[in-house]
């Protein structure tokens, strides 16, 4: 039958979500942050250096400042190259070259919050593990963190 859904179909999708959910609710490792010392703030030109000098680094820390000042440079660079060349090759180009500097500075923010940056594997999980995600990279340090969250 069309548009029925079986007992696969629901643990397909409900397994996955439960498990997402139990490790987003998870608290973080209590303590220091076993990441490293707290990273200083930086203003634009100072994050946009970093985010090409620490191309594949993977170790250490980002302030918020860190991730998303590169954040909105990569999706102004990227709606440029549209205007200039709306076929997408330019935009295509772009998205390779910073793909793994993303990856690595992602990795580093969630390290800021004490979570190992294979929780970025979330956002696989939409819509919910998206939030949750962008909800992480948005916290402040836990170092800096004297409340007990959920998140």
């Amino acid at each position: 039958m069309a548009g029925s859904f079986s007992l696969f179909h629901w643990l397909v999708i409900l397994v996955p979500l439960s498990v997402g959910l139990i490790l987003a609710f998870k608290k973080p490792a209590a303590g220091p942050n076993r990441f490293g010392d707290l990273p200083q703030a930086m203003g634009f030109a100072q994050a946009i250096s970093s985010f090409f000098r620490k191309y594949a680094d993977f170790t250490g820390r980002a302030s918020r400042s860190e991730f998303w000042f590169p954040m909105l440079f990569v999706v102004l660079v990227d709606i440029a190259l549209y205007l200039i060349e709306p076929t997408g090759t330019l935009g295509g180009i772009w998205s390779l070259a910073v793909f793994l500097p993303s990856i690595a500075m992602a990795t580093r923010r969630l390290h800021d919050i004490n979570r190992s940056g294979w929780f970025q594997l979330f956002a696989l999980l939409v819509p919910i593990g998206t939030i949750v995600v962008l909800a992480w990279y948005c916290r402040a340090p836990a170092a800096a963190d004297s409340r007990a969250s959920v998140f």
